[in-house]
């Protein structure tokens, strides 16, 4: 009997992380979650701010569990949010923090680099939407408040491609993670000269991208030590939402996307970018996938809003200093509890319309209290102010699936296709309120799951690398006879 090959996904998003090892079984691919720990941003030199080193202890420690229960993974790879990035001096280490992007440090100089650079041109060269905290705004924020941190820097590595280097050695720059940066040419697909210059971004930092798939080689002698064993270290998709596309067990090209987590992209696969100016204009953006494939999508809020009613409610501060004083709630509040909450004020309202916000809202990133911003919301539109707390979570939900169906039909138009089904990925997969409000908004039926979108995407990259799949379409048959995928219907 042949011995079992297992793979690692260390799967970090902007609220936790995990670790999740994969092997496949009489071809279908079975799961088991070996770590899994918080990700809070800190407050640093008045900024917010990833605690790095926090993130990096995380990672060690989920590998160690892995050879603590016998279960050495042949491969590992990482996979991250996008935009944010560290910058490393010549002897390769870290300079200044890692500043998060729903800091508010690029609203001040947004504007100016717009009007530098002119935004049917970046998008005409880059096609990544405009929103304030993408990494050209940041590194214009950087040039202005710490230029001696540029004048050191000699290289530039995104979140995941830093993590890749603790563990290897190797400075390495990913595709689908370079693309959300706002300063990567859609179509050579090499760091734009004249991006970078409008943002005082020096060209010598940034390295070529490599490809989902392409190996990193082992460990470094010091990790080798720490964990107890080598490993092949593989990029996946290293953006996250790149992960989680893969993972997608849709049959057909009728079939919309939907990554579903702190963020909603909702989006398609296409072969080339489209960057007109209707698709800048409807802030569609085209980031990169597997197979130098380009996820034309848009970015929703997503359940960021629903976590941070959540902390709200339980007491639990989102950054250090916000909200310092508040007592934690006696109880713990679950998302299954407010999801409750929502349909039940939808009953005793009789299913009568509830107020609606933009859920892309900027107010909406990172308030003090996101239930008073909702509200205020609601006032400053005219509508009934929603009091409850129940009131409140039907505000989102309903505010979400509109946007939704308001992404699909702006699809429709600028691919020139009908979509006839939308399948869902990610955690928010598991709420059943939402897919069924999705699927009645959409008018089209959601197919939901699986759970794990992204570390199952993450895993399938190292798997077909390593032999286990003969493709993607292997790779996507084994998801769906592994995994249950639920339907939910417009009526």
């Amino acid at each position: 009997m042949a011995e079992t090959r297992y793979y690692l996904a260390i799967d970090i998003g902007a609220s936790s992380g995990r670790h999740v090892l994969g092997h496949v079984e009489d071809g279908k691919i079975i799961l088991e979650e070996m770590h899994r720990f918080d990700n809070i941003q800190q407050r640093r030199r008045g900024h917010d701010c990833w605690d790095i080193d926090m993130l990096w202890k995380n990672v060690l420690a989920g590998i160690e569990n892995c050879r603590a229960a016998g279960k050495v993974p042949t491969s590992l790879g990482i996979d991250t949010w996008g935009v944010d990035f560290v910058l490393l001096d010549g002897e390769g280490r870290r300079i200044g923090d890692a500043v998060a992007y729903r800091d508010t440090r690029t609203q001040a100089v947004a504007g100016a680099v717009d009007e530098r650079i002119g935004l049917s041109q970046l998008y005409a060269k880059t096609g990544i939407q405009r929103q304030e905290f993408n990494t050209i705004y940041q590194f214009a924020a950087l040039a202005q408040e710490h230029p001696e941190e540029l004048a050191q820097a000699k290289r530039f590595l995104m979140i995941p491609e830093y993590l890749n280097y603790l563990l290897t050695g190797k400075a390495v720059n990913e595709y689908t993670n370079a693309t959300t940066t706002g300063m990567l040419n859609a179509r050579t697909l090499e760091w734009d000269a004249d991006v970078l210059e409008a943002v005082g971004a020096p060209t010598k930092i940034f390295g070529p991208v490599s490809m989902p798939g392409s190996s990193l080689g082992g460990f470094t002698d010091a990790v080798k030590q720490l964990v107890g064993f080598d490993c092949e270290v593989v990029l996946p998709a290293t953006h996250d939402t790149g992960s989680a596309f893969l993972a997608v067990p849709a049959q057909d090209d009728q079939a919309a996307y939907l990554s579903s987590g702190t963020w909603s992209l909702l989006g398609v696969e296409n072969e080339e970018p489209i960057t007109t100016e209707d698709s800048r204009l409807q802030n569609f953006t085209n980031e990169g996938g597997y197979q130098r494939r380009y996820r034309y999508l848009k970015n929703i809020m997503g359940l960021w809003m629903i976590q941070s009613i959540r902390r709200e409610l339980n007491g639990v501060d989102y950054v250090e200093g916000k909200g310092a004083g508040r007592e934690r709630a006696e109880r713990t509040i679950g998302f299954g509890e407010l999801a409750d909450l929502a349909r039940e004020e939808e009953r005793a309202t009789g299913g009568a319309p509830a107020p609606r916000v933009n859920v892309n809202d900027d107010r909406f990133l990172a308030p003090e209290s996101m239930i008073e911003e909702i509200k205020q919301a609601c006032r400053e539109t005219g509508q009934a102010v929603p009091e409850s707390t129940g009131a409140v979570m039907r505000c989102v939900y309903e505010s979400l699936t509109s946007s939704y169906a308001e992404a699909i039909a702006e699809l429709s138009k600028l691919t020139g296709k009908t979509y006839t089904s939308l399948n869902v990925v990610g955690g928010g997969c598991q709420d059943a309120y939402l897919n069924e409000l999705t699927a009645r908004a959409c008018g089209i039926p959601v197919f939901a799951g699986p759970i794990e979108g992204t570390s199952l995407g993450n895993l399938m990259v190292q798997m077909i690398q390593g032999g286990e799949f003969t493709d993607l379409q292997d790779a996507r048959s084994a998801i769906r006879a592994s995994f249950d995928v639920k339907t939910y219907q417009p009526a």
